[in-house]
């Protein structure tokens, strides 16, 4: 491994600290006055040897973000660690997004810089390969992406072409994972293993070893050794879905990761070395999780450093014909025995009217759900009558006077509808048949049997929409009868 460290501030002082503390750690330093003088370095007779760059973020020539910029844009791989004056941290969450390893924000101690160049000087530099030809465009190619796609598209492809970890945001369902494995299948990954973690399904006492992975004794039930999520991911792309879930313990763990490039398996005494792409993906701001002290700050920066946000399906209704043909082809070779293998105009229609709040998710399972009750070749809006339901129940404006759910015009008169846990009512009376306002369990029962309709039987979504527990949720369905 080289030993040189190239160090980039207009300070002399601060270039002479920097190389009396960068000699002492053992490694070789080459100081630079300004931004052009890095870049001719980096590109000069030492390019290939330099295992790390100090770099001062503000500088009269070319500043660091723009050092930083150009070394993307010629695919110059080494852990930079950025110098940031105190006080603005939008400056350094700009750093990291455009490629920094790591920050520090001026004065501080020669332990935190030797702790942060030594993680540094660990990491991998590995040279690019160039993308196969005629792929690099194909995040791009795509006929039927709406306009509102189009950008999210254009971004992952730049993603695509370089390292940088991705943080991909957006609702349940909108295809976060699809366009993280397009993100993988673009770059020079493309051969390695993309290995995909629901963070929010995995039991908290297990978090650790499930990332990381275990020797064998390591615990009870512990009988044989396991590699976990980064050693399976290794030289490809780990895609962290729901990361906001992670709990703490396990974040912090994962943060060291990231620093370090190492892994250490739980019970475990040695570490091992792993280069491992990170995207995640969640479906509520993880701002918001590190403002409440749900998510640490410090990971936040390092999983944030290149944001993607996926806009939600009733924003991108252009798409929902040429999905919809999507799954009833891919289901209709699942399902056979099933008749459909067309679309109507009318269906397709009553499609694009629905919000879609689980998004393609829901479009997908709606469909697959129209194909198997079908009876003809073609579906038409009849087959969707759970979705016209919805329709209906969303579109249907309640009077000025007080926001009522009965269809009918007078309030005192109740509507009879059979319920049951795969169809849900388009609404449902606030008033019994004498006029009196219904128990709250009669209510609630019904708020229930239309989210298990809405969301297609998922617990979990249902259970975080209505805003309580998933065990919560299960006694209620058990107290109130429904789906038993």
């Amino acid at each position: 491994m080289s030993q040189r460290v190239l160090i980039v501030d207009d300070d002399p002082i601060q270039r002479r600290l920097l190389d009396a503390q960068v000699t002492r750690m053992g490694y070789t330093p080459i100081c630079c006055a300004g931004g052009r003088a890095a870049l001719e370095t980096l590109d000069g007779k030492h390019r290939g040897s330099i295992m790390a760059v100090v770099l001062d973020l503000m500088m009269p020539d070319t500043g660091g973000l723009e050092v930083l910029a150009e070394m993307r844009r010629r695919e110059i791989a080494i852990p930079v660690v950025v110098q940031a004056a105190r006080g603005s941290i939008e400056t350094v969450v700009e750093a990291m997004r455009a490629g920094a390893f790591d920050f520090l924000v001026k004065p501080y101690s020669p332990d935190r810089f030797r702790d942060v160049l030594g993680s540094a000087s660990r990491m991998p530099v590995a040279p690019r390969r160039p993308a196969p030809a005629g792929r690099s465009r194909r995040l791009l190619a795509r006929a039927d992406a709406s306009p509102a796609l189009r950008p999210v598209l254009l971004a992952a492809a730049k993603a695509a072409r370089s390292a940088i970890p991705v943080l991909i945001e957006g609702e349940t369902g909108v295809g976060k994972e699809w366009l993280a494995a397009s993100i993988q299948a673009e770059g020079n990954r493309a051969e390695q293993p993309f290995v995909t973690l629901n963070c929010g399904a995995i039991p908290a006492d297990l978090a650790e070893s499930i990332l990381f992975g275990h020797e064998k004794g390591a615990f009870t039930d512990a009988g044989q050794r396991h590699d976990g999520k980064f050693l399976q991911a290794d030289g490809g792309t780990l895609f962290l879905d729901e990361v906001g879930e992670l709990p703490m313990a396990a974040q912090v763990k994962l943060l060291r990761v990231l620093q370090t490039g190492e892994v250490d398996l739980v019970g475990g005494t040695t570490k091992k070395r792993v280069d491992v792409r990170i995207i995640s993906a969640t479906n509520r701001g993880l701002a918001a999780a590190v403002a409440a002290g749900r998510f640490r700050e410090d990971l936040f920066y390092r999983l944030n450093a290149f944001e993607i946000h996926v806009p939600p399906l009733r924003e991108r209704r252009d798409e929902i014909p040429g999905l919809a043909k999507t799954f009833l082809d891919r289901y209709g070779q699942l399902e056979r025995q099933a008749p459909g293998r067309l679309m109507s105009r009318g269906a397709l229609d009553l499609l694009q009217r629905y919000d879609w709040p689980g998004n393609i998710r829901q479009l997908e399972n709606a469909v697959y759900r129209a194909l198997v009750l079908s009876e003809s070749e073609t579906l038409e809006a009849a087959d969707f009558a759970h979705v016209a339901a919805l329709v209906t129940a969303t579109s249907r404006p309640g009077p000025p006077s007080e926001p009522q759910l009965d269809s009918t015009d007078n309030p005192n008169v109740a509507r009879s509808i059979e319920i049951d846990s795969h169809a849900a009512p388009a609404a449902f009376p606030l008033r019994d048949e004498t006029g009196q306002i219904r128990r709250i369990e009669d209510i609630e029962a019904d708020v229930i049997r239309i989210a298990l309709c809405q969301y297609e039987g998922q617990m979990s979504e249902i259970a975080r929409r209505l805003g309580i527990g998933r065990s919560t949720l299960y006694r209620k369905m058990r107290e109130y009868n429904i789906g038993t």
